[in-house]
């Protein structure tokens, strides 16, 4: 991950600093915000911005999308109350980061905006083969298109390919076809000249140009706009592109790979994506199987996360216990890997004794996982004879049928903003939670807002019941 801090490097925002590196992030530094914006003009690109809350955010926000920049701010002040967080906030930034800095807010930060360290793990035949395939043309320069499910691995899979590749010295840089709206993501791809668009003061150089030499990742590429489907589809095919208000083509030499979690044969027959673009990304497709397809990872993901979470918020690293992880095989896992990572962060907060029992892991509803499996009503007591934790489990069995009847779209609403107001509106953990990205989390509380529900604000303080957690976004 790239993180471009914005402000005096005092003592605690160099604590910060160090704390980020040691979470794999590469960090540069300016002072000021005109700085910012002309760094990143300059294809010294950036996943995330660190401002000071001081300067003036909004300035920034608005000069970098003036010229068609999209990279989200995160505010840090030293000693600043709920106002000035709330100001920041406010401006633009999507959290608060309170000075001096505590370790785990600042990797749930970084956790949410970009994760570089994710290694691939595995112990399934169905996925070692996968990645055996992966192995053979890692070191080609062959366009690749990885598919799967959501929370699969996809993004996993490329960077693994990148780190096998004979690009592996040189940039690897992801660009979210979904997250980024199709009047900005021109630019963001390949750039722009001076004068190109009102607000464009100076050349910017695209990711097309920032990966040279390396790998670009088109993450959900299903997604984009037909129009630049066209363009993307002439550079991959001369390695040239043009920037936005150009007249000179820009020779690049990059290897492409690709991600979607659509069937883009189907998409072409509904005529939403080129054919003569999905043959040139599908050189190699490496389709990933869902969690459920490779129950043999389930035991050693579930141990990775364990330890890496455990790690991250100071606690003991508890083993799953017998009970716990008969359960995890037996459940379907449809977020799938990012939802079991998502279920053994919870599980480290709620464990308590030697083991990490069945009872500390939840669903994203908050159940516990051993009453995800249905219980035969032959065998369900009734609620006269029934225990303590029979008579939850009835309830429990009572909310989930009231779903009955609602519609996907309306549970999802339901879900997302009971877990918002779960986390005091801290928008990282509920993202976390769900096991979606904090920009999907996002896009679905504008939508819910222009529909006129009430969005749970921010508040100050831990949230959510996870250590650290500061002002949030």
């Amino acid at each position: 991950m790239r993180l471009l801090v914005v402000g005096r490097l005092s003592g605690q925002l160099a604590s910060a600093v160090k704390m980020a590196m040691a979470h794999g992030a590469k960090v540069n530094h300016v002072e000021r915000c005109d700085q910012a914006t002309d760094l990143l003009r300059r294809g010294q690109g950036a996943d995330l911005l660190m401002v000071d809350y001081k300067l003036d955010i909004a300035a920034l926000i608005g000069a970098n999308e003036a010229e068609r920049i999209s990279v989200p701010v995160v505010a840090f002040g030293i000693d600043a109350d709920a106002r000035e967080a709330a100001a920041a906030i406010k401006a633009g930034a999507k959290e608060f980061i309170p000075l001096p800095p505590e370790a785990d807010l600042i990797a749930a930060v970084l956790s949410a905006v970009a994760d570089d360290e994710k290694p691939m793990i595995s112990a399934d035949p169905s996925m070692k083969h996968v990645i055996q395939l992966a192995d053979q043309v890692a070191r080609s320069e062959a366009s690749i298109l990885v598919t799967g499910e959501s929370g699969v691995g996809k993004e996993v899979m490329a960077r693994y390919l990148h780190e096998n590749s004979r690009r592996k010295d040189k940039p690897f840089i992801s660009v979210n076809c979904a997250a980024i709206p199709d009047n900005l993501l021109e630019s963001e791809l390949f750039g722009h000249e001076k004068g190109a668009f009102t607000g464009a003061v100076a050349r910017r150089i695209g990711k097309f140009e920032e990966a040279d030499g390396g790998t670009l990742l088109l993450d959900e590429i299903s997604e984009m706009d037909a129009r630049l489907q066209a363009k993307l589809l002439r550079a991959i095919q001369e390695r040239v592109i043009d920037r936005v208000g150009g007249t000179k083509p820009v020779k690049v030499d990059i290897r492409i790979i690709a991600t979607s979690n659509r069937d883009l044969a189907r998409a072409v027959s509904e005529g939403t994506f080129r054919e003569d673009l999905l043959y040139r990304l599908n050189v190699v497709n490496l389709r990933l199987p869902s969690l459920r397809e490779r129950p043999g990872d389930i035991a050693v993901l579930a141990d990775h996360f364990v330890k890496k979470y455990a790690a991250a918020n100071g606690v003991p690293a508890r083993p799953l216990s017998a009970a716990a992880q008969r359960a995890i095989v037996a459940h379907r896992w449809p977020g799938n890997v990012r939802e079991l990572e998502n279920a053994m962060h919870r599980a480290v907060l709620l464990a308590s004794g030697m083991e990490i029992d069945v009872e500390a892991i939840r669903l994203p509803d908050g159940r516990p996982l051993m009453m995800d499996a249905a219980t035969p009503a032959s065998a369900a007591p009734s609620a006269l004879d029934a225990g303590p934790a029979a008579r939850a489990a009835q309830a429990a069995d009572a909310v989930t049928r009231s779903f009955v009847g609602q519609t996907v779209a309306a549970m999802e609403k339901t879900l997302i903003l009971d877990t918002l107001t779960h986390c005091l509106g801290n928008r990282t953990h509920a993202a976390n939670i769900l096991g979606i990205s904090i920009r999907t989390l996002r896009n679905k509380l504008n939508e819910y807002a222009d529909e006129g529900a009430a969005i749970p604000a921010p508040q100050s303080g831990v949230s959510g019941g996870v250590p650290g957690a500061g002002y949030a976004a």
